[in-house]
């Protein structure tokens, strides 16, 4: 791997806040989304995710004026998700300053609207966003849930996130249900069953709880790790973390972004 790992804070937001839970469920308050996203890019976050976790569930579009007000005050790169279901959807996204667009619930609904997007726009800005739990009802074992891991999909995550590759998307944002919010590690058997089977960036997601925790998702195929409740909370810094990566040997970016 000679590209630098990305270490990439996440911030989910309900009604203008930034909350955090376990298993997607119990959220609590971690602060507001414009100061934490200034702080993070200072510590030398590589990126940032604005995931506007009801907005599918509400049948509604991610609020605009916070992403706006987190754009203005962030000096790396967005990416902005929740609600996203068309071309329409990404523009406004785009032009309130995101950089990137998670899609997730409406891309399961009909997948053709990711290669609607990427035609439109380049597949450098959509990432399809895939909460994925353990199920014995796949042939992977995993599947995929939508409604901010409320409800099935029916669907075998690694089969789907092949498919999305296909269809054109430039990132897979992977994360485990299972993990989220618990703090026991990533779930490295999935990041690996989704890398045997897609080219594009991969993104690990759920259960980060210390630094040692983030090499062994490098290792299992992650290109960019992404974490919340670590870093909402104190228990790690970005700084922490890039050591940790380059100490195992992979490229990370030291220092502010």
């Amino acid at each position: 791997m000679s590209v630098a790992v990305r270490v990439i804070p996440c911030l989910d937001v309900h009604e203008g806040r930034v909350v955090k839970g376990v298993n997607f469920v119990d959220l609590r308050d971690a602060g507001d989304p414009v100061e934490l996203g200034s702080v993070y890019g200072h510590e030398g976050a590589d990126e940032l995710t604005f995931l506007d976790v009801s907005a599918s569930v509400e049948g509604r579009r991610t609020t605009l004026d916070v992403v706006r007000r987190t754009a203005e005050t962030v000096l790396i790169p967005l990416t902005v998700g929740g609600g996203v279901g068309s071309v329409g959807d990404v523009d406004g996204l785009l032009r309130a300053g995101a950089d990137k667009v998670s899609i997730n619930t409406a891309a399961m609904r009909r997948p053709e609207v990711i290669t609607e997007i990427t035609q439109r726009f380049g597949n450098q800005v959509l990432v399809l966003s895939v909460d994925a739990r353990r199920s014995a009802a796949t042939p992977s074992g995993f599947e995929v849930t939508t409604h901010g891991g409320r409800q099935s999909a029916g669907v075998d995550a690694v089969e789907w996130a092949a498919r999305a590759a296909e269809l054109g998307v430039g990132e897979i944002l992977l994360n485990s249900i299972d993990a989220d919010g618990t703090t026991d590690g990533f779930d490295l058997e999935m990041i690996r069953a989704v890398r045997a089977v897609v080219d594009v960036p991969l993104i690990a997601s759920g259960g980060a709880g210390r630094a040692e925790d983030f090499p062994p998702a490098v290792a299992a195929g992650a290109d960019a790790v992404l974490a919340a409740t670590v870093f909402h909370f104190g228990t790690v810094r970005i700084s922490e973390v890039k050591q940790a990566i380059r100490d195992a040997g992979y490229p990370v970016r030291l220092g502010a972004a």
